[in-house]
């Protein structure tokens, strides 16, 4: 399989909340974009591990995702060791990405942190030809993707770029809402979390917004560079 865009999350849900709308919108454009969860979040106060995989399979299908995979990682344990940075060499070999999007470098879930550890050390291992992985029982080639980028989830991190998701704020919003078990839902009758709040879910809002305001659009999705991308001329920025 190969993708443009391998979208990875600790968490079903975070993918959906920190890039959903540039997804939407790049599969529009005509690329190909595979989401990996790397755990079930298990240890989520709302909800159950079958229950979320139905809901993250709802929420790739409202943004077209090619594909969905999960690491099966334990949640609330993520690190960057040997196991763990394998297992997802292995998603990225398959998927063969040109973009890498993680979670942010530093956030208020400690996961969400050791994920971006995680999958950054897991990018440059994906490339190592001594390094051997199989898929489905066959030997996997070296894959590195050429950029690693971290979208903005809980904390406001300051962002490198922000990309215009004029048109897609609502997709965005409808693959967020489809995990209803953890996002607002007055139907709920499950303890409220710091995300199942109508303030968080307005929040997405505000920032998408303020993203937007920042570039001159409607809504606007920030994210972080793990190292300083090159252009090939000023043109690409015109």
């Amino acid at each position: 399989m190969q993708v443009d865009i391998l979208a990875i999350g600790a968490h079903p849900d975070d993918v959906e909340l920190g890039a959903g709308g540039t997804l939407a919108k790049h599969v529009d454009l005509g690329y190909k974009v595979a989401i990996l969860d790397l755990t079930q979040g298990e240890m989520g106060t709302r909800g159950t591990p079958e229950i979320r995989v139905q809901e993250s399979q709802m929420a790739a299908e409202i943004l077209k995702a090619s594909a969905r995979y999960n690491c099966y990682l334990s949640d609330g344990w993520i690190t960057a060791d040997e196991k763990s940075v394998i297992e997802v060499v292995k998603v990225i070999r398959h998927c063969r990405p040109r973009i890498v999007i993680a979670n942010a470098p530093h956030d208020r879930h400690p996961d969400h942190g050791a994920a971006a550890q995680l999958v950054a050390k897991a990018v440059f291992s994906a490339g190592f030809s001594k390094l051997k992985t199989t898929w489905e029982g066959l030997p996997q080639a070296p894959w590195r993707p050429q950029l690693l980028m971290h979208y903005i989830q809980f904390i406001n991190l300051q962002p490198d770029i922000i990309v215009d998701i004029t048109g897609y704020f609502q997709q965005k919003i409808d693959s967020c809402l489809a995990h209803k078990s953890q996002l607002y839902n007055p139907e709920s009758k499950e303890p409220e979390t710091v995300i199942s709040s109508k303030e968080f879910l307005d929040s997405i809002e505000y920032r998408a917004r303020d993203m937007g305001r920042l570039i001159g659009t409607q809504h606007g999705e920030g994210f972080i560079f793990s190292r300083t991308p090159g252009i090939k001329s000023l043109s690409e920025l015109l």
